[in-house]
């Protein structure tokens, strides 16, 4: 392993700047710089030098770590001859975004869905006023479709989805009139 380099001023700011989104989506702001840490490097880093380059106690790059790996966005590796664990992130942004989105999907937007329906099911519900019921429908709606969606878009390969993209924009523009829908 070739000797630690430390972090310049860009990929601090990166740094910083992704451990404060992970935060606004409800994720331990350390778990998403080593997430960034690890993404930017390329390559695979100890937890000792995690800490190291980020300044953080052990015990807190030891528990973001590990859920880093319950997400799936982080595998734990060996070099040949170190009996050290290393640790590693994929390079495709294309395939942590397809671990993020099914994340989300699984524990944010199915258990929204299932109270939404548990909730028309009710037969008190009925009972509520009209908006309340009108809307509570068109929420559980909206994210039945966004669920069904996200299933069939993130079993598409990295490149796939790439294409899927490039011609969903295509398509908006053509569908719209290239001004946007003006509702």
């Amino acid at each position: 392993m070739s000797e630690l380099k430390t972090l310049t001023e860009k990929e601090l700011a990166f740094i910083l700047h992704w451990g404060e989104m992970g935060n606004r989506w409800g994720v331990n702001r350390t778990v998403a710089q080593i997430h960034a840490l690890l993404f930017i490097r390329g390559e695979c880093l100890t937890a000792e030098m995690i800490c190291e380059l980020l300044g953080i106690a052990r015990s807190n790059a030891s528990n973001s770590i590990k859920e880093l790996e319950r997400l799936g966005l982080v595998k734990r590796t060996h070099i040949l001859n170190d009996r050290k664990d290393y640790f590693e992130t994929s390079g495709d942004v294309w395939e942590l975004f397809r671990i993020i989105a099914r994340e989300r999907i699984e524990h944010e937007l199915k258990p929204t869905e299932a109270m939404l329906n548990d909730l028309l099911n009710d037969p008190d519900f009925k009972k509520e006023s009209e908006t309340f019921q009108t809307r509570t429908k068109e929420s559980a709606e909206l994210l039945h479709s966004l669920i069904t969606l996200g299933d069939q878009v993130l079993v598409f390969s990295s490149k796939s989805l790439k294409n899927i993209l490039k011609a969903g924009s295509g398509l908006g523009k053509f569908l719209l009139g290239f001004k946007g829908d003006k509702k």
